[in-house]
Order: C-alpha cells, then sequence, then structure tokens
C-alpha cells in the first residue's frame, strides 16, 4: 500500500486535532500510522507530551471463549462511570484482500452508537503473536485523545498471544469451562501473561472445576498471585468482580506518586513498545531490501551461500548504511 504524504504543517494539525478528541481526526491518525513513514514519525512525535494518561488492558484468549462479550461488558461497566474506552481488535488478516476479517465487529454494534467509546479493528497482517504491527502506534493515538481505557483484543489464536504483554498494563486471559487438556498446553504460553485470569460462560458445566484448574496452575506465578474468576458476558453475571480486578491494577497506575510497582507496571509496557517500534523499524528496512534479499534468495537456492551467509550480508549492509550516514553528518 502507497502511504499518502501530507505537508508537515498539516500533520500537525492533524496532531492538534487528536489532541482535542476529534474522532474523524482519530480515524485519520490512525490511518496515517497503519502505513508508516515520515508523517507517522511526525504525527507520534507532535503528540509526544501528551501520552501517558491511558490505562492499556489486554484482552487474550483462545478461540470461542467470549473475549468480544467480555470487552463488551466492561465497555458498559466503565461507560457508566464516565470514563472514555477506546477498543483495538486484533483480527485474523483475510488472504485476498489484507484486511481484518472480522471487522465488522457485530457483537460489538451497541458500542458502536456512544461517542464514548472509539472501536478500531485492525488486521494482524501476518504479525505473530496475536498483535499487529502498528498497535502501539493506535495506542498512542488513543491515549492523546484523552481515552481513559484502551483494551486491545488480540487475534485469539491461543497460546502464541502472549506478545500482548509488551503494550499492555495488565492482562486479562478468557478461558471457558472444559478446558482442560488446553490449559494444561498452555503452561509456557498464556498460562505466564495473566494479571487476571477470567472463566467465561460460567453457566457452562465444569465451570467450578477448571476455577480450581488455573488457581492450582497460577498461584505464585512470577511472583504474583494472579485473580482467577468466573463470569457470564452474556448475562453480565460476574463482571462486576472482574473490573474490581482490574481496578487493583489500575489504581496503581493511575497513583500521583506510584510505588515500585506501579512505575514497573507502565516501564513494562514502555519496553515493550520500544521493542515493538524497533521490530516494525527493521521489517521495514527488510521490505526495502526486496530486490537484494531476492538476489540473495537465489543465491541459497544455487547453494551459493547459506541462509546464515544471506542474514548476515543484510545485516552488514545496514550497519554499513548507518557508519556512511554519520560520517557524513560530520562532514
Amino acid at each position: 500500500m502507497m502511504a499518502l504524504t501530507l505537508k508537515p504543517m498539516r500533520v500537525k494539525d492533524l496532531a492538534a486535532k487528536v489532541v482535542k478528541g476529534d474522532r474523524s481526526a482519530v480515524a485519520k491518525a490512525i490511518t496515517l500510522v497503519e502505513n508508516g513513514g515520515a508523517d507517522s514519525a511526525l504525527l507520534l512525535r507532535t503528540i509526544g507530551p501528551k501520552l501517558g494518561r491511558a490505562f492499556v488492558l489486554g484482552v487474550t484468549g483462545p478461540p470461542g471463549t467470549g473475549k468480544s462479550s467480555v470487552i463488551d461488558r466492561l465497555a458498559e461497566h466503565y461507560r457508566k462511570k464516565g470514563l472514555k474506552v477506546g477498543i483495538i481488535a486484533i483480527d485474523p488478516t483475510s488472504p485476498l484482500t489484507g484486511g481484518a476479517l472480522l471487522g465488522d465487529r457485530v457483537r460489538m454494534v451497541d458500542l458502536t452508537m456512544d461517542e464514548g467509546v472509539y472501536i478500531r479493528s485492525m488486521a494482524s497482517r501476518g504479525w505473530a503473536g496475536g498483535l499487529s504491527a502498528a498497535v502501539s502506534d493506535v495506542i498512542q493515538i488513543l491515549d492523546a485523545s484523552g481515552t481513559d481505557l484502551v483494551i486491545v483484543e488480540t487475534v485469539g489464536t491461543g497460546q502464541s498471544d502472549t506478545d500482548i504483554i509488551r503494550v499492555a498494563h495488565a492482562v486479562a486471559v478468557v478461558l471457558m469451562p472444559g478446558m482442560g487438556d488446553d490449559i494444561q498446553a498452555s503452561k509456557a504460553g498464556l498460562m505466564e501473561i495473566g494479571d487476571l485470569y477470567l472463566v467465561n460462560k460460567a453457566d457452562l458445566p465444569g465451570a467450578d472445576d477448571t476455577v480450581v484448574d488455573l488457581l492450582a496452575m497460577v498461584k505464585d506465578q512470577r511472583g504474583r498471585n494472579p485473580a482467577v474468576l468466573k463470569a457470564s458476558a452474556t448475562s453480565g453475571e460476574g463482571i462486576e468482580a472482574v473490573a474490581a480486578g482490574i481496578e487493583k491494577t489500575r489504581s496503581r497506575f493511575l497513583s500521583p506518586s506510584p510505588s515500585d510497582e506501579g512505575k514497573e507496571i507502565r516501564l513494562r509496557s514502555i519496553r515493550g513498545m520500544i521493542t515493538e517500534r524497533a521490530r516494525k523499524k527493521a521489517l521495514g528496512e527488510m521490505e526495502d531490501k526486496d530486490t537484494e534479499i531476492g538476489r540473495l534468495a537465489l543465491s541459497v537456492l544455487a547453494r551459493k551461500i547459506t541462509i546464515d551467509d544471506a542474514a548476515d550480508s543484510i545485516l552488514r549492509g545496514r550497519r554499513a548504511s548507518r557508519g556512511s550516514g554519520r560520517a557524513g553528518s560530520r562532514n
């Protein structure tokens, strides 16, 4: 996709409208960062001083557990408290169009009528870990626009959806009754990242057994005791308790003089966003080198070099170009 190029003043005007909470400007800004380029960098730099107010909640878990329904209920809960809510829903990518397969967000139709809720579907576009390459940028835009709570829903491909911990201040893992074997298989993935574990569809048989299994698995993980709760998003039962669990982390995040734990909540997210930004830039540079990669691939196919040799060649080229850039800046 060819990125739309704007004049610097237009980018700054767009940033000013984002800060004022203009929904149309927010939509345009998100499209801008999804396309990438110099305009995207200028926009993010301009809104930088307005960041740091939004609490980011990640919602992840296997398919079919009702993540969207849980998010719908949580958004309703926080809107009743007067908070502005942003929802970033990461969806699988269409192999034909590259768009988000579930972009209509049919389960959140009621929220779309609320001016205090902004919903954006984003295609994963092959990005591993359940997220999208631009998700940290979109979080920044929603933050700058005055959003109090940003909820990020991962793709939902199961145990691999662990990158959410890089950008979220707290992570809720949504499961459902009857997932005993799946939970056991996820010990090294989803079972290590949650601040809260929710057994949704608690009206189904086996909900209490699933809670017991989870309590045994997550006890003392990462030096903490994550909350394990059950609820039914369909009826709304248990959602108040889930929100209360989230508020324990959010209150530490919002504290004027945050504790060491509160600072770590913020730092974890910032470190993750830096990492995501570095990965995105690295991938962008690789795309710029498509011709060179193609040439190297032919050499690998002809068994003239190895894949490691090809990768080293790309890295040497990057280091050389950076070195020449620094040398040129001194002249």
